[in-house]
């Protein structure tokens, strides 16, 4: 199947990425390539793009629509969660510029088989990287009852939490769990009548919250932001696209640290921790799409992008390092 997958806020990102045309530029999820490629495009033969996705279906997408880019393209399947490591390995210390598109990809949803959707009936998988062993069928199916509550409480924020973890249990008892439907049913009988429209399909939040914990999607967002940072060259600017609140307050939250990392007490009245700024964050207020794009695009409605700008440490040799 084709690895189709419509760009959320395109124009924004590579706004927001102030590119320059040699610069070296890293794409963590590179997806269906369409942020990728606009990228490229903007790069002379002198810069250097590297595209990062765990999907193998993303890794042949990107390879097809990369080819022929007059730029220095190096494509790696793996998490973004070791871009360090990718870029030792490339031999790249720094960079100019970061992007994340995160959540579940166009592609991944409409490729039934792949078990993202509540929409179609398909086996229970929901694997972002299907070389892992583990899948949706495990969570529902072995986790003890209190875990699943904990992760649709904690992931999804589901209200409903308890009375879908307890069918849950009590269906897999009679047999297991096999497919989105079957749990789709279940979520549909916890759930009172009255709230089962109330902020979209009755399932999409426990979807979202088996699929996060199934990727690890938070964790590996928390672990890889320090990671980014520290391998931006001096003005150089990571880029962040999410999608739900989980994500969105993760890198609120860490980009103001960078920028204000300072932990002293306010009644202190200097600052006597030393650490110093990392950066300026470029976006007090997330970008949202335009209502053109919510229009055309509908999973582009909950998009936010935020921006965070490297800055160096001014040396006495008149020198700025990272």
């Amino acid at each position: 199947m084709d690895f189709k997958h419509t760009s959320v806020l395109l124009e924004e990102c590579l706004e927001g990425l102030h590119l320059r045309p040699d610069g070296i530029y890293v794409d963590g999820t590179m997806g269906g390539a369409g942020h990728s490629r606009a990228i490229c495009e903007r790069l002379s033969p002198e810069g250097t793009f590297i595209g990062i996705d765990q999907d193998e279906n993303a890794i042949r997408a990107g390879k097809e629509k990369l080819d022929g880019m007059r730029n220095t393209v190096r494509i790696v399947r793996s998490n973004y969660r070791e871009i360090k490591s990718v870029l030792e390995e490339l031999d790249i210390p720094a960079v100019d510029g970061i992007l994340l598109d995160l959540g579940v990809s166009s592609h991944q949803l409409d490729e039934a088989s792949r078990g993202f959707t509540y929409m179609q009936d398909a086996p229970l998988d929901m694997r972002m990287d299907q070389r892992q062993e583990k899948t949706a069928r495990t969570i529902v199916n072995e986790y003890p009852e209190e875990e699943i509550v904990r992760i649709l409480f904690q992931f999804g924020e589901e209200k409903f939490a308890r009375r879908i973890a307890a069918r849950i249990v009590e269906q897999r008892g009679r047999k297991p769990l096999e497919t989105t439907g079957e749990l789709v049913e279940i979520i549909k009988a916890s759930i009172p009548m009255k709230y089962q429209q109330m902020g979209g399909h009755p399932a999409k939040r426990t979807f979202q919250a088996i699929r996060i914990e199934l990727n690890q999607e938070l964790a590996v967002l928390e672990e890889a932001l320090d990671q980014m940072v520290e391998l931006l060259a001096p003005g150089g600017r990571l880029c962040i696209i999410t999608f739900h609140s989980l994500e969105d307050r993760i890198v609120k939250n860490r980009f103001r640290n960078y920028e204000n990392p300072c932990n002293c007490p306010p009644s202190l009245p200097l600052c006597v921790c030393n650490k110093k700024p990392l950066g300026r964050v470029l976006t007090r207020k997330p970008i949202l799409p335009s209502p053109q794009e919510m229009e055309a695009n509908a999973r582009s409605k909950s998009a936010k992008l935020r921006i965070f700008e490297r800055i160096g440490e001014q040396h006495e040799d008149g020198e700025t390092h990272t």
